[in-house]
């Protein structure tokens, strides 16, 4: 069969390694793509992730099997719903189920509805009500955009001034752009972050590994939100008991409040969790694979994706035993110095080849693409996301770790403590 992916990032590099390894693919197109992707797979990068009557037309010209939709903007934007009324075969929620992500406000009223665990909050689409707000509002508070931001819309304010501040850099800088048009303010919670990712046929849900991204651009989780500066997976915080709660209290809870609604959600769901002194609470849903939880993740799955993907696509899952390896994942990212705020491209990165034939290490291309004499560039903040598997958590970091120093660029950076509460657990 031949496979559209729809994306550029280390996500749809990891998705394209898996789809590479199914014994059914044939040919594996995707756009843009970016240079990693284009060893494995025909890209176009002329056509943009929102570039929807592109994408249909490429899809009809390369007669694909399957499109997999993969980054949030074209879903939020209904690109599925585009697709799916060309004929084609898409994975991926539909514009009214993908809402799951594309609105804070609409999530966590959803789960307010249904009574699934999370954070108290309110939101506003008035600045000066939510200022108002503030004042009497018991710090730390978490203020969000409620709008897609790439992972970065989100603010911990622990004063009533770094609140204020918050205020004004989402709903009247519009440092978020649109996305800060309506703010959730939400209650600070503490604990374990844990992340679990899911794959949903509208009624049936089956996890897949549990992982734990690092957010914050430096280490000791210090400076801004960024994408995911790295992960790893599975989490030791994340047992058969909270598991089966999960199960019970939000997994199940959270498909079938979208079924009701008028939602069907077929695709992955990413439930962000924090294991709280009270128990699992849902910080955010994200309807699609995470980046760069994918990259620990999918490496570690026995199952053909494929066979994974037709049965969400189906309607079958419940018949799909999903199995993982007994091992564990750690992915670094090697960023560009600046990055999430402003940094320098075009650098050409070299120790790419050390790789090729290496079991157990992969280099997901994040930021990257072909310059003019056709050497390997960077061309984004997260450049590249190195993983590796080991028999344990701590020789999965060992091994990442000693990977990301056979590649090199200029203004290279990466965080030296990912996977630090390896060593708490």
């Amino acid at each position: 069969m031949k496979v559209l992916i729809i994306g550029g990032g280390g996500r749809e590099h990891a998705i394209a390694v898996s789809m590479k390894k199914s014994r059914r693919v044939d040919r594996i197109y995707c756009v843009p793509g970016n240079a990693g992707i284009a060893r494995i797979a025909e890209c176009d990068p002329s056509i943009g992730v929102m570039d929807f009557d592109k994408i249909a037309a490429y899809a009809r010209e390369k007669e694909v099997d399957l499109v997999f939709v993969a980054p949030d903007d074209p879903l939020a934007a209904g690109l599925v719903d585009v697709l799916e009324a060309e004929g084609l075969r898409v994975f991926g929620p539909r514009k009214n189920a993908a809402i799951l992500e594309g609105s804070k406000a609409f999530s966590k009223d959803l789960m307010k509805k249904y009574g699934i665990p999370t954070a108290a909050y309110e939101t506003f689409d008035d600045p000066r009500k939510a200022l108002a707000y503030l004042e009497g509002a018991r710090m730390p508070v978490v203020l969000k955009a409620d709008g897609l931001a790439l992972g970065k819309g989100v603010l911990i304010c622990n004063t009533l001034e770094e609140a204020r501040a918050g205020v004004k850099e989402i709903m009247e800088d519009k440092h978020f752009g649109s996305a800060g048009n309506v703010l959730v303010a939400e209650e600070f919670l503490t604990g374990r972050e844990v992340s679990v990712l899911a794959f949903v046929d509208g009624k049936t849900v089956k996890t897949m590994t549990s992982a734990q991204d690092h957010k914050r651009a430096w280490d000791g989780d210090q400076g801004p939100n960024t994408g995911g500066m790295g992960c790893f997976s599975p989490s030791p915080f994340y047992t058969e008991e909270i598991d089966a709660w999960c199960r019970e209290h939000i997994y199940q809870p959270t498909v079938d409040a979208m079924a009701a609604e008028g939602r069907e959600f077929k695709g992955v769901i990413f439930f962000g969790l924090m294991l709280t002194q009270d128990g699992p609470r849902v910080l955010e849903y994200n309807a699609r694979f995470g980046d760069p939880e994918t990259q620990v993740v999918l490496c570690r799955m026995k199952n053909d994706i494929c066979d994974v993907v037709d049965a969400c696509i189906d309607g079958t899952l419940e018949k799909v035993d999903l199995q993982f390896e007994d091992n564990a994942a750690v992915c670094v990212v090697l960023a560009s110095e600046g990055y999430p705020l402003s940094y320098k491209k075009g650098f050409e990165i070299s120790g790419l080849d050390r790789f090729d034939g290496e079991e157990d290490y992969y280099c997901f291309h994040a930021g990257t693409r072909l310059d003019e004499a056709g050497r390997v560039v960077t061309s984004g903040g997260r450049v590249l996301g190195v993983t590796a598997k080991g028999a344990s958590l701590k020789e999965a970091r060992d091994k990442a770790y000693g990977a990301a120093e056979w590649v090199s660029f200029a203004n290279r950076y990466m965080r030296h403590d990912i996977g630090r509460a390896i060593d708490e657990a």
